[in-house]
């Protein structure tokens, strides 16, 4: 971090291969990469922190099904990114996915979708893949669904951070050419100086979304309001992305159709979040808020 400090003073970019960076933990036998333990503590700190969150009067669920929804919701985290950016991203100008009709890979798995480590997640796939598997577990067990939103967004913006500082750690979703102090050199890319944009999204979408939740649940009186923390939590995700985007440089098979509409697709795909988050937000302030008697269902 202090020669990171120190190189940002400096005339030239920053050489991000000098930062002495490494994609993972080598273990002898395999590497452990960054990105997947992103998405496992990310997991985890949901999970334990939504289970600290249900000891607090007016949970809408108890335990057991905070147990059955993270399981639930981890697959629908990797589903449903992995299917949204086979859909969203691997179009083109021809707007034909060619992750589900490509078989030219090497070795045992052959077909481009289930190949995860060539191309990657969608966000806007993930919480759909979430968002499916909480209704299931709010239908099955007859919980409120709005409610149990609203407790599983407060603990999301955490693997954001994370997903986004170990996307930095790769070298990989770089930001747009810039002449900024703090510019950044991603070999990856070409020798051109780039915002490191996954910091700022790392810092808009993570950290800042982050604490906004967590006072917004612990100092206030927030989740008697069904539907304003998921509200929050989704104006907020889609305003930073939308502003962030203008950073992030767009994916080379979609670049053309970002110039040529003006907005790259993660920011029309971010334009729902924009105006569902708001909708929600207004409906939870407009409605009279639940008693804090309220108790989990058994």
């Amino acid at each position: 971090m202090l020669s990171l400090l120190a190189a940002s003073g400096a005339a030239d970019p920053i050489q991000w291969a000098e930062l002495g960076l490494r994609p993972g933990i080598e273990l002898g036998f395999f590497t452990l990469r960054y990105y997947s333990l992103a998405y496992l503590i990310g997991v985890i700190f949901a999970y334990w922190h939504t289970s600290k969150m249900l000891k607090q009067p007016g949970a809408p669920m108890a335990q057991r099904h905070a147990d059955d929804l993270f399981f639930y919701c981890t697959l629908g985290v990797i589903f449903g990114g992995r299917l949204g950016y086979a859909l969203f991203y691997t179009g083109g100008d021809t707007g034909i996915p060619s992750a589900f009709t490509d078989f030219s890979g090497d070795g045992f798995v052959s077909w481009k979708l289930l190949r995860m480590w060539e191309g990657g997640m969608a966000f806007h796939g993930g919480l759909m893949g979430v968002t499916v598997a909480m209704a299931y577990v709010a239908w099955r067990d007859r919980l409120n669904f709005i409610r149990v939103v609203d407790y599983v967004a407060v603990g999301v913006p955490m693997g954001m951070l994370l997903g986004r500082l170990a996307n930095f750690v790769n070298g990989e979703l770089w930001g747009r050419v810039t002449d900024v102090p703090w510019a950044m050199v991603f070999p990856a890319a070409d020798d051109l100086p780039r915002h490191p944009s996954q910091l700022y999204q790392a810092g808009l979408e993570g950290l800042a979304l982050l604490v906004i939740m967590m006072l917004l649940f612990w100092t206030t009186r927030a989740r008697y309001r069904p539907g304003l923390l998921a509200g929050v939590f989704t104006l907020g995700m889609g305003i930073s992305r939308f502003v962030n985007e203008f950073f992030r440089e767009p994916d080379a098979q979609l670049a053309d159709f970002a110039a040529r509409t003006g907005l790259s697709m993660g920011q029309w795909l971010t334009i729902p979040l924009i105006l569902t988050g708001l909708i929600v937000v207004i409906y939870a302030l407009r409605n009279k808020p639940l008693g804090a008697g309220t108790t989990a269902p058994a």
